[in-house]
Order: C-alpha cells, then structure tokens, then sequence
C-alpha cells in the first residue's frame, strides 16, 4: 500500500507544534492501521482470485475505519478551536470592562482634583488678605511695582487674550474666576494626556490580542486545508479500491463461467460415454462390474469391445496384401484396476 505524503507545516512556535500534531497522527496511523497482511513466498500470479477480493475488502475496510478516525479527530479539533474562540470573545469583553471601569475612575478623579484646587484658590485667597507677611511684602514691593510696570506692559501686550478668556468665563459660566478656568483646564489637559497615553497602552494590548486572534484564525484554516488534503487522498485511494474490487468480481464472475461451462462439457462428454459403454456392452452382451461414476473404466472397456470388433472383422474378412491395419492400444489401465475382460482377450 502507498504511503500517504506529509503535509506543509506552519508557523514557528505553537503554531509548528499544532500543524505536526495531524501529521504525527497520519503517520501513525499509516503504521499501525494501513499495513496490509502478504503471504510470504507467493507471487501475486499464485494467489487464488478469491483470495485476492478478500485482500481487496480487507484493504477497503482498514481504510474505512481510518478515514472515520480522521474525520472525528477533526470534529474534535473544529470544537476545541470553537471553545478557544468563545474565551477570546469573552477575554475582550473582559478588556472592554475594564476600559470603561478605568474611564469612570479617571472621570470621578478628575471632577475630585477639579475641587481640590477651588478649595486650595479659596485658601489661597483668604491667607494672602491676612496680610501676615505685610513687612516682607513691603519690602518686596518696589520690586513688585517695577515688576508691576513691566507686566503692565506685557498685559497691554496680552490685553485681546484677557478679553477672550473673561469672554469664555462669562460664556461658560461655570468658574470664579479665570485663573481657576486656566487651572481646570491645565487638569484636564492633564488628565486628558495620561487618558491617551493610557488608551494608547489598551489599544497596543487590543492590537496584540487581535494579532494572536488573527494568528490561531490563520493556523485553524491551515489545518483545515491540510486535512480537506487528507481527506481528499483518503476519497481517492477509496475509489481505487472500489474499483480494484470490482475488476476483481468481474474477473472471479468470468472464471466462475468458464468453469460452469467446462463442468457442463465434462458432464455431456461423461454422459456420451456413459452411452456409449451401455450401447456397447449391451449390444456384445458383455458382462461387466464397473461403477457408473468411473469414467476411465468405461472408456477402457469401450477400447477393448472396438479391439475384438476389429479382431473379429479381420478374421472374416479375407486377407487382402498390403500393410496390417492399425490397432488400437492395449487396455492395460482396465487390467490394473481388476476389471472383468471379455473372453478370448485374457
């Protein structure tokens, strides 16, 4: 039997191990289950036709029972692959949880750090209108003043920005003041920068689950292909094998005819010379003892009878010159096995 052809394997890794798990199988398979019995010291020319069908059905049904393995090992693996499928649905379902579980966390800390800092303004606000640090803030005042002239300058330079900020105050509505518009939206520039760094880290995670999804997907269709392969072969030498059986049938079915008809001709020639010994005795009144069934006998007692029929015309018949006629051989085989002899013949 032809040995079945290794399949292409796949990726390095866990996708080499998955796609030599099939072919260890077929292999195995193939030495255990599909070597067929030979009888040692016979051609294929001495082997009986009967039983070369029998080694034909034999062959047959090994492969049977090799291509149903197959196909359950097959259906097994299209469930674990199905199962493995369901955990990573729900692995992403997890992933998406979290997500929004850490959205609403960075939400509440923002809106807790957003008071934070009114409280820390107001504080601010009501210690600096104490004025306990008076005697150094006298001290410090010219350089303030000075520094008062220069961001005078610099706020005549930047006045079209107050007006748009107190303008976008007055608009939304929702702060004191526009130093606490600037530090609440500095926080939620904040936040909103370690929120994009952070779905940037879940989007690489969700990338990297994709690719592995992507990978088991292209591993479960190769193997798919590798076994529609298998199974293809498997069809294959299945049909060859019917078709041997059938070849065989007919050639069985041809012999079985021939011999019936040689068995029918044997069967006329026996009857015909059944006759013919009856006829003969009968006629010569030759008393005989030979079995009905024993064929050689009888066609040996016929030669004798055509012997001393022969005998008998040579005697009446005058001589005539020339060469003697022909005789026919002497029934020594009717001596041997004991059979009565007609008179003047012993």
């Amino acid at each position: 039997m032809p040995a079945l052809r290794r399949g292409g394997g796949g990726g390095g890794g866990g996708t080499g191990e998955m796609a030599s798990e099939p072919e260890e199988g077929l292999c195995t398979a193939v030495r255990e289950k599909l070597r067929l019995r030979t009888v040692p010291g016979w051609g294929a020319s001495t082997l009986l036709p009967s039983t070369r069908l029998l080694l034909k059905r034999q062959e047959m049904v090994e492969v049977e029972k090799v291509l149903q393995r197959r196909r359950e090992e097959f259906r097994q693996r299209m469930e674990h692959l199905a199962r493995r499928r369901q955990r990573l649905g729900q692995r992403q379902e997890q992933l998406r949880d979290a997500i929004l579980k850490f959205d609403t966390f960075l939400k509440a800390s923002a809106a807790r750090q957003e008071r934070a800092l009114r409280r820390a303004s107001e504080e601010r606000a009501r210690v600096a209108g104490q004025g306990a640090e008076a005697a150094r803030l006298r001290q410090e005042l010219g350089q303030l003043l000075r520094h008062r002239d220069s961001l005078a300058r610099r706020l005549r330079s930047l006045r079209c920005f107050g007006d748009y900020l107190r303008e976008v105050l007055a608009s939304t509505g929702q702060f004191q003041d526009v130093p606490a518009m600037l530090a609440h939206f500095v926080a939620l520039a904040r936040t909103r920068a370690a929120l994009a760094q952070q779905a940037e880290a879940r989007q690489e995670q969700l990338a990297q689950v994709q690719a592995r999804l992507q990978r088991y997907q292209e591993e479960a269709s190769s193997e798919l292909l590798h076994t529609s392969k298998e199974l293809d072969q498997l069809h294959a030498r299945l049909e060859a094998t019917r078709r041997d059986v059938l070849q065989e049938e007919s050639h069985w079915a041809h012999i079985q005819n021939v011999a019936s008809q040689k068995t029918l001709l044997l069967g006329q020639i026996k009857l015909a010379l059944l006759n013919l010994f009856q006829l003969t005795t009968a006629r010569l009144e030759v008393p005989v003892d030979v079995d009905l069934e024993d064929t050689e006998a009888q066609l040996d007692m016929v030669l004798l009878c055509m012997q001393d029929l022969a005998a008998i015309c040579a005697e009446l018949l005058p001589r005539e010159p020339g060469p003697c006629p022909p005789r026919l051989p002497a029934a020594t085989s009717t001596r041997r096995r004991g059979a009565r002899v007609p008179p003047g013949q012993e």
